[in-house]
C-alpha cells in the first residue's frame, strides 16, 4: 500500500497546523472526476466534497433542465461537432449516457431514454432537429450548454484540488530588528 502524501509547506508553519492526508492522490482525482466530490470525501474533507458535490451537480443539472435534456449530447459528425461537450464530459458520470446515446444512435438503434441525444441532422433546414431546438428553446439552448460547460471545468479545477490538495502558502519572513539596533551612529556594529 502506498504511503498518504502530506500537503504542507515547508518552513515555519502555525502551531495549530493540521496536514491535509491526500490518500492516493490518482484514486481521488478519479473519484473526484466520477462524481464531482467523491474525491474530497475519499480523503476526509466531507465539507469541501459535499460543497463541491452540490455546487457542480446543481450546474450541471440546472443547465441540463435549461436545455430540456438536449444540451449535453456527443456527436463527432462533420455537420455537428460537438466540442462543447469535451468541457461536459469533465462533469464525469453524469455526462457520460451521452456517449451510450450516441453509440447506439450512430448504429441504428433506438435511443435508452429522451434526453442526452444527438439531434437528427437532415439537408433540409425545415426538418434539421438541432435548427428546431434551437427555435423551440430559442436562448435557453445556449444558457443550457454553458451551464453544463462551466459546470464541467468547475469539476477539472476540483480534481486537481484533490490530486494536489489545497495550497498552503509559506508565511512572510519577518525582519529581525535587532541588528539594527546594535549599530552605532557611524553605521558601524558597536
Amino acid at each position: 500500500m502506498a504511503k498518504a502524501a502530506v500537503s504542507q509547506a515547508s518552513g515555519n508553519l502555525p502551531d495549530d497546523f493540521q496536514p491535509v492526508l491526500l490518500k492516493e492522490p490518482l484514486l481521488s482525482a478519479f473519484l473526484g472526476w466520477l462524481i464531482p466530490g467523491a474525491g474530497h470525501i475519499y480523503q476526509g474533507r466531507w465539507a469541501k466534497g459535499a460543497l463541491f458535490s452540490l455546487c457542480i451537480l446543481g450546474t450541471f443539472f440546472y443547465g441540463l433542465f435549461l436545455g430540456e435534456g438536449r444540451v449535453v449530447y456527443a456527436s463527432w459528425r462533420s455537420e455537428d461537432l460537438r466540442l462543447a461537450y469535451l468541457c461536459q464530459v469533465g462533469v464525469g458520470l453524469p455526462a457520460l449516457p451521452a456517449l451510450v446515446q450516441t453509440f447506439r444512435v450512430s448504429h441504428d438503434k433506438e435511443p435508452l431514454f429522451n434526453i442526452m441525444v444527438p439531434p437528427r441532422l437532415n439537408p433540409d433546414p425545415r426538418m434539421d432537429e438541432l435548427a428546431l431546438w434551437h427555435k423551440q428553446l430559442g436562448r435557453y439552448f445556449e444558457l443550457g450548454t454553458v451551464y453544463t460547460m462551466i459546470a464541467g471545468l468547475l469539476n477539472v479545477l476540483a480534481i486537481y484540488d484533490a490530486y494536489g490538495g489545497p495550497l498552503r502558502l509559506e508565511p512572510e519572513p519577518t525582519k529581525d530588528t535587532s541588528k539594527d539596533k546594535s549599530k552605532d551612529s557611524s553605521g558601524e556594529a558597536a
